[in-house]
């Protein structure tokens, strides 16, 4: 993994790591540990999700795409609820000690009072005088402002925890606490990652109906890229990414592409003085033009929901036949162009990566911390 942000100026951070995948991965025993899997992971909470791939890759993963029952549909619902009531009855027993749900408060990071729940851990996010009502025990956190006062505080907790019941010393408190200091109505992100909540949760059937809540589907948009430049890169030039440089033109190129700009047509005419940007050449060969396509997710988008969508795209459009590998993940002539990009925006600006995942092993991330 390489280091590839700058000492000076913004704080925001790129790292870039370059890994082979194995060529078969079981769905139900996917790595946690392993590039890119744990980016997907370390980012739990995605508001974007962009997939870019050629247009013959497309059309190989179109049928899989449609599926209304498929990996590329997804539900989520945004609720009005106290912090308290997660806490109690069927919502509890079912979701948190059974179940495995993602929930995010409404709040801005560093600047409101912000709760999320994930794989079972709550972290309350506190401002100082908060924290002090509450009476739990936390740890302070920069928050950007004096370095030496401490403005805002982390209290987590694990409730699955067999402590984490009611009655227990520790949970008394947590309760407390919501009673009688986080006891306001917030805004809510809710989603349940057990297969079946596609249909459940539409019909009503749910803890969570009871709280009247209002259910989004997250479904795929199209956007033809007709004539994208592209750069030549083959599995062979991988190791020239090492560079910075190349690292972080790569890595923009992806971003402008997500965002449709057309500065990466191959049939853009800009005048200078408004825009220097052009399609890095990282190799001694000239850019291609090719007809891309950019496929788009928005809302409560979960690890579970990305990895699904990675792995399905890898099987049914980057296989590579056993008969023609050359061992490396690239094919025996060395002149295996076939990927695929995915960016993801997590939620509070500050976190996001980008992927590159080519036929056969070869994976690069790029992680954004900002």
């Amino acid at each position: 993994m390489l280091d590839i942000h700058k000492s000076s100026g913004s704080d925001t951070k790129i790292y870039f790591s370059h890994s082979a995948l194995p060529t078969y991965i079981d769905p139900q025993n996917v790595s946690t540990k392993k590039k890119p899997f744990a980016t997907f992971n370390a980012q739990p909470f995605s508001h974007t999700l962009d997939l870019i791939l050629p247009e013959e890759i497309y059309e190989l993963v179109r049928g899989q795409l449609e599926r209304e029952d498929g990996v590329a549909r997804g539900v989520y619902a945004r609720v009005f609820m106290k912090l308290g009531e997660v806490l109690e009855g069927d919502f509890f027993a079912e979701y948190v000690k059974k179940g495995n749900i993602m929930m995010l408060s409404e709040g801005r990071p560093l600047v409101d009072n912000v709760f999320r729940l994930y794989e079972g851990i709550l972290r309350l996010e506190l401002d100082r005088p908060t924290y002090e009502r509450c009476g739990l025990q936390g740890k302070p956190i920069e928050d950007g402002g004096k370095k030496h006062q401490k403005n805002r505080w982390v209290v987590e907790f694990d409730l699955r925890a067999p402590s984490m019941v009611h009655g227990k010393k520790g949970f008394s408190r947590l309760e407390w606490a919501c009673k009688n200091v986080l006891n306001q109505s917030l805004t809510w992100l809710f989603y349940n990652s057990n297969p079946t909540s596609k249909e459940s949760l539409p019909a009503g059937k749910e803890p969570i109906s009871v709280h009247q809540p209002f259910i989004h589907t997250i479904t795929p948009s199209i956007t033809p890229l007709q004539k994208t430049l592209v750069p030549a890169l083959t599995v062979s030039d991988l190791p020239s990414l090492y560079d910075r440089d190349n690292a972080l033109d790569l890595y923009e190129y992806l971003n402008m592409v997500s965002l449709g700009s057309p500065r990466v047509s191959a049939t853009d005419v800009i005048d200078p003085h408004l825009s220097r940007y052009e399609v890095p050449t990282l190799t001694d060969k000239k850019c291609k033009a090719r007809d891309m396509v950019k496929v788009r997710w928005r809302g409560f988008i979960s690890p579970e929901f990305v990895r699904g969508i990675f792995l399905m795209v890898r099987k049914e459009g980057l296989r590579v036949e056993r008969g023609v590998q050359d061992g490396e993940g690239g094919t025996q002539s060395g002149a295996e162009e076939r990927w695929v990009g995915m960016n993801a925006v997590g939620f509070g600006g500050g976190k996001a990566w980008s992927v590159m995942q080519w036929a056969g092993k070869e994976t690069l991330v790029w992680e954004c911390d900002g």
